[in-house]
């Protein structure tokens, strides 16, 4: 009996300790959660008004043709906000020969922060504009220049209000951004292939002569015409090809924060942009966010080359729809 009541005793002390010690988890469990929870990454909110303000001081400054004053100045004052914001900033000028066999000058202007940490994201656009509207409906407006708001400014001015943020929240990686610079000299329509690559004459030189030297990335972005309203961005082929991993974790990013109307998880053609050569030349796998429309006989946005891609057609909400999906990516990568 003696036994019988002891065994009882201990029995019962071992619930008792295992209900303690079941309690104890709960509340550990309880804690941890807090403590996650209160360490969890805050994405910065991306203010669309500054980076409209970018955009339209861009435009204001004129077409950004190489060889012009317009160009130079924009050029000045891109390397200033660069200097205000980044760790490190280097301006690469280059000379490259046009279609036309015409050598030209130009500045690629390549921004760092946090440039010694290993892990790097190249986030890039091209910051002149087109010297030809040769797609404007209008013939007489042929041999003019673009006002570029969209095709090359708004790209830039998505990237410099994320130069801002960064600035004032540090990043646990590395973030570079790159402005390239005579992207768009490529030979007019109608005028016969003259067998080189005319196009992203920046991008190609950088590649090749790498500024800081033995520069590599984990991945890029390029940006091209991000700022229209309802922009389209698809699987564009050749980021499909070369970093279909990155393009499709950007789309879902951008499911997740709720803009598939913008970014669409479907196939478009390939394009010949400065990530074409990113891939092939600096082996840094690279996607493209560029708008393409398929219902234009372009391809592109309705005032894509023309006198019309000017700063009225420029939509905050479009600007605030990929700077979220920008932000949102690079502060919550590891």
């Amino acid at each position: 009996m003696g036994n019988r009541r002891l065994i009882h005793i201990l029995l019962c002390l071992l619930l008792i300790f295992c209900l303690i010690l079941s309690e104890s988890c709960k509340r550990k469990a309880k804690v941890t959660g807090e403590i996650e929870e209160k360490t969890e990454i805050i994405v910065p909110d991306f203010n669309c008004d500054s980076a409209y303000t970018y955009v339209a001081k861009q435009v204001d400054f004129g077409p950004r043709v190489p060889g012009t004053q317009s160009h130079k100045l924009c050029g000045d004052w891109l390397v200033s906000m660069l200097d205000k914001y980044a760790d490190t900033v280097y301006v690469q000028p280059f000379k490259a020969r046009i279609y036309t066999g015409e050598v030209k000058e130009g500045r690629n202007i390549f921004a760092q922060f946090n440039p010694d940490i290993q892990k790097r994201i190249l986030l890039c656009a091209h910051w002149d504009s087109r010297p030809y509207a040769d797609y404007d409906p209008d013939p007489k407006n042929h041999n003019l220049p673009i006002p570029g708001a969209n095709d090359g400014a708004s790209g830039v001015g998505v990237l410099l209000e994320l130069a801002r943020i960064i600035h004032k929240q540090n990043i646990s990686i590395g973030i570079d951004i790159a402005f390239w610079d005579l992207e768009d000299w490529g030979e007019p329509q109608n005028v016969n292939n003259y067998g080189g690559e005319y196009w992203c004459l920046g991008s190609q030189y950088w590649c090749k002569n790498k500024v800081p030297m033995f520069y590599n990335a984990n991945y890029g972005i390029l940006l091209d015409m991000v700022g229209a309203t309802d922009a389209t961005f698809y699987f564009e082929s050749i980021s499909y090809q070369y970093a279909s991993s990155i393009l499709k974790k950007t789309w879902d990013i951008a499911s997740k924060l709720g803009y598939s109307k913008y970014f669409i998880p479907d196939y478009s053609n390939p394009i010949t942009d400065d990530h074409l050569y990113l891939n092939t030349i600096a082996q840094i796998p690279t996607i493209n966010i560029v708008h393409q429309d398929k219902t234009s006989p372009t391809g592109f946005f309705p005032y894509w080359h023309t006198m019309e891609d000017d700063i009225d057609k420029i939509d905050k909400n479009t600007l605030k729809v990929v700077g979220n999906v920008l932000t949102y990516l690079i502060y919550n990568e590891k």
